[in-house]
């Protein structure tokens, strides 16, 4: 593990620092870009006008040598040419103004172009690349435990870092020898439920935090394996009155008409689990119900029957088909249900039955209610169902 983690280390470090490197290269050539075409921009803009006046100027030098030879011509001509010459060089004199010359820019408009450049830069990234990166010689969460669940595992993680102050923490998984892990889940929680698992397979679970107040993740915790033994709850096929999803661990009541109670496919649920529905709300109905029971029966429509526990979606608990004097708060968006079950006490079983006796706890909104389950029968694993009178209702059980 040291090894491995200290290569694995070193090669993050290498990359990032070449990474590094080549973006920093690339800024500033870029800022050196920037700056070469500023020079040409204010060189180009500057000596235009400069150009122009020194243009103007040799016009005028060249102009004032023509005239000059000319008149030299029309002195050293022939007596009979001289009067016209001198008349032709007269006239060109006067309409040529060898007194004038164009507006020079005074010396204090002239640019004259420097590079300013402040060697601070160099002591500020200094200071900012010495202090750039830390080597954490242990991630401040670690992985906790993992817990069974039909078609899942609940993963809890806890700090191991006392100083560490956590916002939000990161959970992934692989499944096997994949070679990429992937998000399952970001939050401030410190469990969570990873369902859709295939029993009987390993996955590995790693997870790290965010400071509080900062973007960077912490470095993984130490990968860790998890399976469960347990197959998913599914919900039976083939009720009129309810869609399921592809892998029929959610269930939505439908527009038919038809009713009745919908039955998982299998006894999935055994004592010692925690069975958990998690449902989006429609209209209500007394007669709903949501709950565990010992066989499927068909011809009902509610679990409000004997041989079933049950609560209603207006809070009613019922045990075999009587209501309790406790409720509890009604059933809400996206609130969960829970029911616990352990065997308190277990009589002779025989083929006319036995004296079985479950402590129940169903649990909804922060409320929960506790009662012993008196069964004639011995019962390794029990039937969860729903029953909904209207549409609308949609039930994930886990």
């Amino acid at each position: 593990q040291i090894k491995d983690s200290a290569t694995s280390t070193r090669d993050v470090l290498e990359q990032h620092f070449s990474d590094l490197k080549g973006t920093l290269k690339k800024l500033l050539d870029e800022r050196l870009m920037c700056l070469l075409q500023e020079v040409d921009v204010i060189e180009q803009e500057s000596i235009k006008p400069l150009d122009e006046c020194q243009k103007l100027i040799e016009h005028g030098v060249s102009t004032a040598n023509d005239l000059l030879r000319e008149g030299e011509s029309a002195v050293d001509g022939d007596v009979g040419q001289q009067n016209e010459k001198l008349c032709n060089f007269t006239k060109k004199a006067l309409h040529i103004q060898l007194d004038s010359l164009p507006e020079v820019p005074s010396l204090v408009d002239v640019p004259c172009l420097s590079a300013q450049l402040d060697d601070c830069l160099l002591t500020i990234l200094k200071n900012q690349i010495f202090r750039h990166g830390t080597v954490a010689s242990r991630p401040p969460v670690q992985l906790e435990e993992f817990v069974e669940k039909p078609g899942g595992i609940l993963v809890r993680w806890c700090k191991v870092d006392d100083d560490f102050l956590a916002q939000d923490y990161r959970l992934q998984y692989r499944k096997g020898t994949a070679s990429h892990f992937e998000d399952v889940y970001v939050g401030s929680e410190t469990e969570f439920m990873v369902l859709h698992l295939d029993p009987h397979v390993d996955y590995q679970f790693r997870v790290c935090a965010r400071g509080d107040g900062r973007q960077e993740w912490s470095p993984w915790s130490v990968p860790q394996s998890g399976r469960t033994t347990l197959v998913p709850h599914e919900w039976t096929t083939g009720l009129e009155g309810y869609s399921l999803s592809s892998r029929r661990n959610i269930a939505l009541r439908n527009d038919s008409q038809s009713c009745g109670v919908l039955y998982s496919k299998a006894p999935t649920y055994f004592c010692g689990q925690t069975l958990t529905f998690r449902q989006t709300v429609g209209q209500p109905d007394r007669r709903d119900s949501l709950g565990v029971c010992v066989e499927q029966r068909n011809g009902d429509d509610s679990l409000q029957r004997d041989k079933a526990v049950c609560i209603s979606t207006n809070g009613a608990v019922f045990v075999n088909g009587k209501e309790m004097t406790n409720q509890l708060p009604a059933v809400t968006s996206g609130s969960t249900v829970t029911f616990d079950m352990e065997v308190v006490q277990l009589g002779p079983c025989s083929n006319e039955g036995g004296n079985f006796k479950l402590r129940v706890t169903i649990s909804s909104n922060n409320r929960e209610v506790v009662f012993d389950w008196v069964l004639d029968q011995c019962c390794g694993s029990l039937y969860f169902g729903c029953s909904f009178s209207y549409p609308g209702w949609k039930v994930l059980v886990f």
